[in-house]
């Protein structure tokens, strides 16, 4: 497949999940707080001393040390917020393509009132956000004002390989509510997180090791934060949760997490001719690729760029680089093959050989109804009754008219809900099920469905289509969005997912006082139990029935 294929493979899903992305951020709430210099927020000046129980330096808790020097945060009646912390050195000059080092010592006391640049990144027709900061390898700590140290610890992985950011996750409820600390952190992206060349160590796995050196810098620094370096959850969503399947079969992640939440990222996904835009071919592995297939692209980026070798590569601007069309997009995989990924993490899964910690994993009901709405109805071409049969035969071949009898569109309500019920079905849910049956035979793994098919619109796109519970809806109901306007009983189910999630941090168990039971998933049980997250009727729901996995052939 050419670079620019790869591009336009890439691209599509990340300008649904940039979109999302965007429009859950920044965090206007901690923007107010850091401008407006509450309680609690101190300048720059020496270097306090303290204990676990007072943050490592101050009296308010506002100042922590770290291991590479003191940091100052923001305080609030309820939480601390310390923002922009670099855990690796500047990946610039000849840092470019190589993987994180240790950030520099400094002395003093660092302001941690704000956030760090973005990874770089170009924004798009949907999401208006974009950065040419390399110098970008920073996390944020969120903590509640509680007595005592020794708090479970969550690292949020933020969607998407070619946009987004870890200060675009407003963690403040979810850290009080739940009594825990989370750190949500940046990551090289695109171009930059996935690059290849011919010799060069590492091709393509640069921004998972970011978040490796990440995790690695909270089993080091968690206690002073008032955090339990030996408890540490990992967790994300769509890109997120891909790079957390692959965590979990590489060699370097071993012992850097204790649990792991997987939301709409299937390490099992192929990628259906057709799903992520009319002329987007199949990919049978979706964000995954060789090394030596990273390696050529790389070649081919490099020839587009004007550079025959890696010292001219690593001297160009980076805005030189985000000006080539499809480059970010182009190195949306990460490369198996290498010393990180050694091999796919679908057959890691499938053989067993993962590391063995409990799982939570799940989807949303209505998958693909945003993909089909922003892909077709936003962009001019409805999903009519023709092209409706032109998008099966494109995914289906010889099978189209069997999948066309079996998802007729009066059944769904029209073409493009068919067609969404068709990708959610195939791609989606067969994929989380395999992957819940498979790592379920090694670890308790708790299973869910995130089923609120009246969850608020937050996204700027037309409001009249029926996107049931979309692609990263169940967002809102653990982090703090602005945007998202709660019936009561949707608050109580966001109360609800942040106890489940929470209690899963510290004990590795979802159950407790004031909720439905959840159980574990069974791969031996005729009907293995997943959680359907509705609200006011949180509870069992068959998983396969409610996508007709039936129909569908098994993944091989």
């Amino acid at each position: 497949m050419s670079g620019d294929r790869r591009g336009k493979t890439a691209g599509a899903l990340a300008a649904v999940v940039a979109l999302v992305a965007a429009c859950a951020g920044p965090p206007a709430g901690q923007a107010r707080e850091a401008a407006g210099a509450p309680a609690g927020v101190g300048t720059a000046g020496s270097v306090g001393t303290g204990t676990v129980g007072d943050a490592g330096g101050s009296a308010d808790g506002s100042m922590v040390r770290t291991d590479a020097g003191a940091v100052r945060g923001t305080v609030t009646h309820g939480h601390r917020i310390f923002q922009g912390i670099p855990y690796a050195a500047p990946p610039v000059g000849e840092l470019r393509w190589s993987s994180p080092r240790p950030p520099a010592p400094w002395a003093g006391v660092r302001d941690a009132t704000r956030p760090g640049a973005m990874c770089p990144q170009v924004g798009s027709d949907y999401a208006k956000i974009s950065s040419s900061k390399e110098d970008c390898l920073f996390l944020n700590v969120t903590v509640p004002r509680t007595p005592g140290g020794g708090k479970p610890v969550m690292v949020w992985i933020h969607g998407d390989g070619a946009l987004g950011s870890g200060d675009l996750a407003d963690a403040r409820r979810l850290a009080t509510r739940g009594d825990v600390a989370v750190v949500t952190i940046n990551y090289r992206l695109g171009v930059f997180g996935g690059f290849g060349y011919p010799g060069l160590a590492g091709s393509g796995t640069y921004g998972l090791q970011d978040q490796q050196a990440a995790l690695r810098w909270v089993r080091r620094n968690a206690a002073a934060f008032g955090g339990d370096p030996g408890n540490v959850t990992v967790f994300g969503v769509s890109w997120g949760a891909l790079s957390i399947t692959g965590h979990l079969t590489s060699p370097g992640a071993r012992g850097l997490f204790d649990r792991a939440v997987l939301q709409s990222g299937e390490g099992m996904m192929d990628m259906l001719a057709g799903s992520m835009g009319e002329d987007v071919p199949a990919q049978p592995s979706y964000g995954l690729r060789t090394v030596r297939e990273t390696e050529e692209t790389g070649k081919y980026a490099a020839s587009r760029l004007g550079c025959g070798d890696l010292r001219c590569l690593r001297a160009l601007p980076v805005e030189r680089i985000l000006k080539v069309p499809q480059i970010m997009n182009m190195f949306q995989a990460y490369a198996h093959g290498g010393e990180t990924l050694p091999r796919p993490p679908a057959g890691e899964l499938r053989a067993g050989r993962f590391h063995r910690v409990p799982v939570i994993s799940g989807a949303t009901r209505d998958e693909h109804r945003l993909f089909t709405a922003l892909l077709h109805e936003a962009a001019g071409r409805p999903v009519t009754a023709a092209a409706y049969r032109g998008l099966l035969r494109t995914a289906f071949g010889r099978e189209a008219a069997a999948v066309a009898a079996e998802y007729p569109p009066d059944k769904h309500g029209s073409p493009a809900l068919a067609w969404s019920a068709v990708v959610t079905d195939r791609m989606w849910a067969r994929a989380t099920f395999e992957q819940n049956r498979l790592l379920g035979a090694g670890v308790p793994v708790y299973a869910y469905q995130f089923a609120d098919r009246k969850a608020p619109m937050f996204l700027p796109l037309r409001t009249d289509f029926p996107f049931g519970a979309f692609h990263a809806a169940d967002l809102p109901y653990l982090f703090t969005e602005e945007k998202a306007a709660f019936t009561p009983a949707q608050r109580a189910l966001s109360d609800q997912m942040i106890d489940y999630w929470t209690a899963f941090a510290r004990t590795g168990d979802p159950n407790g006082a004031g909720r439905p039971r959840w159980e574990r998933f069974d791969p031996a049980a005729s009907v293995p139990h997943t959680q359907a997250l509705v609200p006011g009727a949180v509870g069992p729901v068959d998983y396969a029935a409610d996508h007709n996995l039936g129909f569908w052939p098994e993944p091989s």
